[in-house]
């Protein structure tokens, strides 16, 4: 066993152990969900951060940067704009009406304000969508192992999947939230001492530059290469659609949200996970475009990361670099975990199954889905190709179906159940008419997600127009 692979598993072995441990304390549906409603600040942030930086801010955003540049950055930076939105807006109006109601699920929430039938739509559909997003974190899991160690791919999903499902399994949302602290600590080490190591492999920035004018022999792609709008304007628009809603409505964002203690900690620690992510988003980046100036034959733009870190540093930096890695598609990994755990079992088997199921039934309930959807998510990552494949499946589904019944539901007094039925199938629905009859495009310089999504908010805002709310309906 080379001193690599041996690294990464003392390290996973060592989260199982600790996930285990907290979980004897997590005897209720109530801890497990979200986490009894007791995460300060800092428990948020480093809960939300973890969840964040996963297969696609990591291995997805170097590979971008290796075949596009400093551009790459907009993925996350995307994505922390949503977070904001989250913090300021979103947030703290949600979590005020699930501690009125002691809700447990965004689910919950979309019964509160619309009806059951329509929490069963999206819960249904968040479900397979999540089950593409975490198979797209073993996905980056497994190109660690094969990089280090030359596992095949297969085999390194499985390792990925026991690893999360055992920790999260064991003690949910409070399991995850202190395992996190563990591995925000090795992921932002390992990232904030690869990215001057992976520089200065390549001589600096001024030698980086010249390595890709001499790589792509080019001079118009070579300044391309270092624009802030080289991934192109039609790219760049379709990141800001699809993830700024998505990283502010997102179902397992949500829940965290719930289990904070105060409005307070809403807002600080959600905040402080925006502000992470802007300035986060440079390292993967810039580590992508040093793998692609010392290995510019890459047949494959995920391999970049892992090959950077092995290759670029000595082996006490590449070992943590490495490490770091695998803790961030973990940690997110644990966080897609929370969100299916939560939505099949108390959004779907609860809500429409055993109604009568108890607080400690449904614990066990949970426990035993969350090992189901391991296995469900072993067998989807070895038929997705890539990691941002199996994301885009799940961002795309939820910000279309989700995000325009959500903020009116949240805001806007007269929003009703009809409404938000129409807005969530009829965006899903032009969606994918453009997506398999227009080649993905959409109208103007869109593609067929945006334009999905713009169609659900004006779809949403007419039947506001056309449909009277029930005045039992819970507002936001």
């Amino acid at each position: 066993m080379n001193g690599y692979l041996a690294a990464i598993i003392v390290y996973a072995v060592a989260l199982v152990a600790l996930g285990w441990f907290i979980g004897k304390r997590v005897t209720g549906a109530g801890a497990f969900f979200v986490a009894g409603r007791n995460l300060t600040s800092g428990l948020l942030f480093t809960s939300l951060i973890a969840a964040n930086i996963g297969a696609g801010s990591t291995v997805g955003v170097a590979g971008i940067g290796y075949q596009y540049g400093i551009s790459s950055w907009w993925w996350i930076g995307s994505s922390a704009i949503g977070s904001l939105a989250l913090a300021f807006w979103v947030g703290p109006k949600i979590w005020r009406v699930a501690v009125r109601h002691n809700l447990y699920t965004l689910g919950d929430y979309l019964e509160l304000r619309f009806c059951r039938s329509f929490r069963g739509l999206i819960s249904g559909m968040m479900a397979l969508g999540t089950l593409a997003l975490f198979s797209g974190q073993l996905i980056g899991i497994a190109w660690i192992l094969n990089v280090v160690a030359g596992l095949d791919k297969v085999w390194g999903v499985i390792m990925g999947a026991v690893v999360v499902t055992l920790y999260f399994s064991a003690g949910g949302l409070l399991s995850a939230t202190i395992v996190n602290l563990v591995e925000i600590v090795v992921i932002f080490a390992g990232f904030l001492i690869a990215a001057p190591y992976a520089l200065a492999h390549v001589g600096g920035w001024d030698a980086l530059q010249a390595a890709v004018a001499a790589n792509h022999g080019q001079a118009a792609v070579t300044a391309k290469y270092f624009a802030w709008d080289g991934l192109g304007a039609t790219t760049i628009l379709g990141y800001l659609i699809m993830l700024i809603p998505a990283f502010c409505i997102s179902p397992g964002l949500i829940g965290k949200v719930y289990g904070a203690r105060d409005e307070k900690a809403v807002r600080i620690g959600t905040a402080m996970n925006s502000l992470v992510q802007f300035g986060f988003a440079f390292l993967p980046a810039i580590i992508g475009m040093c793998a692609f100036a010392a290995f510019p034959q890459l047949s494959n733009r995920e391999m970049a990361l892992p090959m950077a870190m092995k290759e670029m540093m000595p082996f006490g930096v590449s070992a943590l670099a490495l490490a770091a890695i695998f803790a961030a598609e973990v940690s997110t990994a644990d966080a897609v975990l929370y969100m299916l755990a939560t939505s099949i079992s108390k959004d779907l088997y609860k809500t429409f199954i055993r109604p009568d199921l108890s607080e400690e039934a449904l614990l066990s309930a949970s426990r035993t889905i969350t090992v189901g959807c391991g296995v469900v998510g072993v067998l989807l990552a070895v038929l997705l190709p890539n990691i941002l494949t199996a994301l885009q499946i799940f961002y795309t589904l939820m910000s279309v179906s989700l995000t325009a019944p959500l903020v009116f539901g949240l805001f806007s007094k007269r929003a009703a159940s009809q409404g938000a039925f129409v807005s969530a199938l009829g965006g899903i629905g032009i969606t994918l008419f453009l997506q398999f009859a227009n080649q993905g495009k959409g109208i103007w310089i869109l593609n067929a997600a945006s334009t999905g999504i713009l169609a659900s908010l004006l779809l949403m805002a007419l039947s506001l127009l056309v449909f009277s709310r029930d005045s039992r309906q819970e507002s936001g």
